[in-house]
């Protein structure tokens, strides 16, 4: 555990006025978040929310055969847990910790209450919730209209966003999982980035050797993540 781990090292959290963050933050418990650790499941009603601070989630549909791929990504600029607050209570994907690390958790009844005040933290929400489905819309298109080097790179770019630092603790297999494509294609994407110099893969350590040329080399799905989360929310330093 951090020494002093800080709440605030998440945006929504950081973007909370006086009031209600004096409301939430006694009630905020710091949470390990190891990787694989499995936050909810599908169908099952939610307890809590997550704020990650230094971790990534990735939200998974799971098909009856077994096969899932990644819908959304969800780091220090969001929580993970939406349906609560939007009357769901539960939903069908599943929350997977994709990269370890740390965040804080909140229970349901706490959120609930505060969106219910219907207040500055209701509209943050609700604009993060935006920017979320526009990430899985996203996503979904991607998928069905991009070849595998094009939606690497993306998935790259917007993990690399939600951490510090240049570089990802991340195996073939479980990329492949990810985007729901064989682990041999992954393997002969990465290589082919790896040959141009844009990144570098060993021992399921993914680094970013050049981030302008591969964002350059990614498709247009990136940028409207990224311009969608910069538009809806606020915009803060997080050192």
């Amino acid at each position: 555990m951090p020494l002093s781990p800080d709440p605030r090292l998440n945006r929504l959290l950081a973007a909370l006025s006086a009031e209600e963050w004096a409301r939430l933050q006694p009630q905020l418990e710091w949470m390990p978040m190891p990787l694989g650790h499995v936050l909810y499941e599908s169908g099952r009603t939610l307890e809590h929310v997550c704020f990650p601070a230094t971790a990534i989630v990735s939200l998974i549909y799971v098909l009856e055969n077994g096969s899932s791929a990644e819908i959304a990504v969800v780091g220090r600029e969001g929580l993970v847990g939406i349906s609560l607050f939007m009357g769901g209570e539960s939903t069908p994907s599943r929350a997977v910790v994709q990269s370890a690390g740390y965040g804080f958790r909140l229970k349901a009844a706490s959120i609930k209450d505060e969106f219910n005040r219907a207040g500055p933290a209701m509209h943050l929400l609700l604009r993060y919730t935006q920017a979320l489905l526009t990430q899985m819309a996203q996503t979904a298109v991607c998928n069905r209209h991009h070849s595998l080097d094009q939606q690497l790179c993306p998935w790259l770019l917007l993990s690399l966003d939600r951490l510090e630092g240049n570089e990802l603790m991340m195996t073939q297999e479980l990329i492949a999982n990810m985007l729901g494509v064989r682990r041999e294609g992954v393997s002969e994407a990465a290589l082919r980035l790896q040959k141009q110099g844009l990144i570098r893969y060993a021992r399921g350590r993914v680094t970013v050797l050049d981030r302008p040329a591969l964002e350059q080399r990614t498709c247009e799905c990136y940028a409207v993540v990224r311009d969608e989360y910069a538009r809806l929310l606020p915009a803060m330093p997080l050192d």
